[in-house]
């Protein structure tokens, strides 16, 4: 593979990665985007300008269908041999692995507990006694998109890029129409799946990289790899790892409902989701994608779900649909476009987002991510904008969640929370301090990782906050080389971070941390290989995990995928690790053949999941129990063609995805008009059943 392009140094006027005085700061430029790069890409984020440069990090766009999902059986069905694809260059002879028996599986399974594994390690099915191979640095894990699988993976080979942008780079535009009416199914057909102009992709791509490297700076990171013994408090260690959570039920890669107005409580534990007389589902409802009159990518990030309504981000907008026809019941006006969403909703449902002050223009694409809003899902009013200062300088933000009652936002000048209720400012960064609040995680607590110092002497810090008044309960000391830590969950307190870029496949993930949010001690430290599990958590952002739960003191967690039984079929599992000690228990749910399955939230003390379907099958959502991961199966969508064209449009790593009451919702974080080559583009497409 070529190597990707070199970076040009950063422009001037970008604001440097680590805090200095507001009155030396020059103005900000466009944040690093959420979740991954644009449109379709959900790896370790870029480090803001003015860091060092290091490994390149971000994975390659997917293709369509996603990892593993055959884009058209060949002729004679799979199994039999392959003409090479067009465009990829005629081989001498399938790589090793393909078209040959896979080997057996190994003992247990995949995703079993492994009968030895070198210290630290604990992948089901790893090597014995040894770590695994790792992946090239700087590129993604095996079987992504922009390179060849690894031998032995699997179908499919090589992988086309598809295009992307730096959501700054906007032009005006126009808005987009209300939701269409459902797809009439058609019968089932071997044709192929829907696929990318090939200029298109090659176009975007370009867009992507430019784009990346002028708004975000490069990932830089030369931390070394610390053992267990330095992974602890000042104060905890061993001695933490006993410590018993008693909170509330913590939450990753979905909405959190529940607790008192104005604050997210921990979820019951009993699970509300019931299984349907019929868990044959249909399409209800398509938002069509935003109009866009240029070639840039736009970010619309931002998904909720109550029992009275699905709201989507969209172009300086929010709309409010009725969840089982899609009509439109409100529509929110925001300043400019969005540039991040909390994911948590208030028991009175409401939710913060943080938008632009203004449309971008051609003058000044890029305005500034400074207003913070709450937003009544109910009604599609915006209750309060607020805004915060540095000194003189209003501040942008990146991010923004709520928990305990309280809105709190943060980004690379500090800091910020105001009251829900009221909107009433509770804290602002403050110039001359050695520390600052570069983001928050919420939820039923509300906690902040603070950074100390410069890129020579980094340290991070991991406190759960008093939600009124800023002020740490606990605290947490990264060890020493940890430049970056996303919280995975509140309550009980899970952080995930990637020791000395050790995960090498720009995942953000080499290692978990459960730590005592009451006193700050370490319960248990545990490596999940990025090459074995596929988790991914935004670098640069605190709260941007994916395909991971946690509930019941468990982290849930998908693994990567792998061949299954049948030739040219790729599966995967969802095991369980004990936040308690740190080890892998012993149930795990596999997808079956042809299913790549990750979780979407807990319910109460159960998983809910989806299962990507194979190319000749509709998706399943399924609930998993917590203890057994057994699985059941709630909803599943038509196995007709132009269906699931639909469906695989939207995937688990690059998607938003929501779920409730039988009802399936799917949408895009990201919308550009260089994705569009003539077949009809979704902003979010809905399934139900019943």
């Amino acid at each position: 593979m070529s190597q990707p392009p070199q970076p040009p140094e950063p422009p001037a006027g970008e604001p440097p990665s680590d805090r200095v005085p507001a009155d030396q700061v020059p103005p900000q430029g466009p944040p690093p985007a959420p979740a991954g790069p644009p449109p379709v890409g959900f790896g370790k984020q870029q480090d803001p300008p003015g860091a060092q440069p290091g490994g390149f990090g971000a994975p390659q766009d997917p293709p369509p269908g996603g990892f593993g999902a055959p884009q058209t059986p060949p002729p004679g069905g799979y199994g039999a041999p392959q003409t090479p694809m067009p465009g990829y260059g005629a081989p001498q002879g399938p790589p090793p692995g393909y078209g040959t028996p896979h080997a057996a599986p190994p003992a247990g399974g995949y995703g079993a507990p492994p009968q030895q594994s070198a210290p630290g390690y604990g992948y089901p099915g790893g090597p014995p006694g040894q770590p695994p191979q790792a992946p090239p640095a700087g590129y993604g894990y095996p079987g992504a998109p922009g390179q060849q699988s690894a031998p032995g993976y699997g179908y499919p080979g090589p992988q086309g890029q598809q295009p992307g942008g730096y959501p700054g780079q906007q032009q005006p535009y126009a808005q987009y129409s209300a939701p269409t009416v459902a797809m009439p199914p058609q019968q089932p057909g071997g044709g192929p799946s829907r696929s990318r102009n090939p200029i298109a992709l090659i176009i975007g791509a370009a867009v992507l990289v430019i784009a990346l490297i002028v708004g975000g700076g490069i990932v830089y990171s030369s931390m070394g790899k610390d053992d267990d013994s330095k992974n602890s408090s000042a104060d905890g260690g061993k001695d933490g790892q006993d410590a018993k959570d008693k909170g509330g039920e913590g939450t990753a890669g979905g909405n959190d409902t529940g607790g008192t107005s104005g604050g997210v409580a921990p979820e019951d534990t009993t699970p509300q989701e019931k299984t349907p007389a019929n868990t044959k589902a249909k399409p209800l409802f398509q938002v069509p994608s935003p109009v866009i009159k240029d070639d840039s990518t736009t970010q619309v990030a931002g998904s909720w779900l109550t029992d009275k309504v699905y709201a989507k981000a969209g172009i300086g907008m929010v709309g409010g649909y009725d969840p089982a026809t899609g009509g439109e019941l409100w529509t929110a006006k925001l300043t400019g476009p969005v540039c991040a969403a909390s994911r948590h909703v208030t028991a009175d449902n409401r939710t913060a987002l943080i938008a632009q002050p203004a449309m971008p223009t051609k003058a000044k694409p890029y305005q500034g991510c400074t207003q913070v809003s709450m937003l009544d899902l109910t009604t599609g009013k915006l209750l309060w904008t607020k805004t915060a200062k540095s000194g003189d300088r209003l501040v942008s933000f990146d991010e923004v969640t709520i928990g305990g009652g309280t809105v709190a936002a943060g980004g690379t000048a500090g800091g910020a929370a105001w009251s829900a209720a009221d909107g009433s400012s509770l804290w602002e960064p403050k110039l001359g301090e050695p520390c600052y609040d570069s983001g928050y995680a919420g939820g039923s607590a509300l906690v902040a990782v603070r950074r100390c110092g410069d890129l020579d002497n980094r340290r991070l810090e991991i406190q759960n906050l008093d939600p009124k008044t800023g002020k740490p309960l606990s605290t947490y000391k990264m060890a020493t080389g940890v430049d970056y830590a996303s919280v995975v969950s509140t309550t009980p307190l899970v952080v995930a971070a990637d020791i000395g870029d050790s995960a090498g496949d720009g995942s953000g993930i080499s290692d978990f941390f459960a730590i005592d949010e009451k006193t700050g001690k370490l319960r248990s430290k545990f490596t999940a290989e990025g090459d074995k599990y596929a988790a991914r958590c935004d670098a640069t952002r605190v709260e941007q995990c994916k395909l991971l739960a946690v509930g019941g003191d468990r982290l849930y967690l998908p693994t990567e995928e792998h061949p299954g039984t049948a030739e040219f079929s790729d599966t995967n599992e969802i095991v369980a690790f004990d936040l308690a000690t740190g080890k892998l228990v012993g149930a795990r749910a596999d997808a079956g053949d042809g299913y790549t399955i990750s979780p979407i939230r807990m319910d109460g003390t159960n998983v809910i999941a989806y299962k990507r379907p194979p190319y000749d099958k509709g998706g399943q959502v399924v609930s998993l129990d917590g203890a057994t991961l057994k699985a059941t199966v709630l909803l599943e969508t038509p196995s007709t063609e132009s269906t699931r064209d639909m469906e695989t449009a939207f995937m688990p790593e690059y998607s938003e995805y929501d779920y409730g009451d039988g009802r399936l919702f799917m949408s895009e974080i990201y919308a550009s008009k260089a994705l569009s080559d003539g077949d009809k583009e979704y902003l979010a497409v809905a399934f139900g059943t019943g």
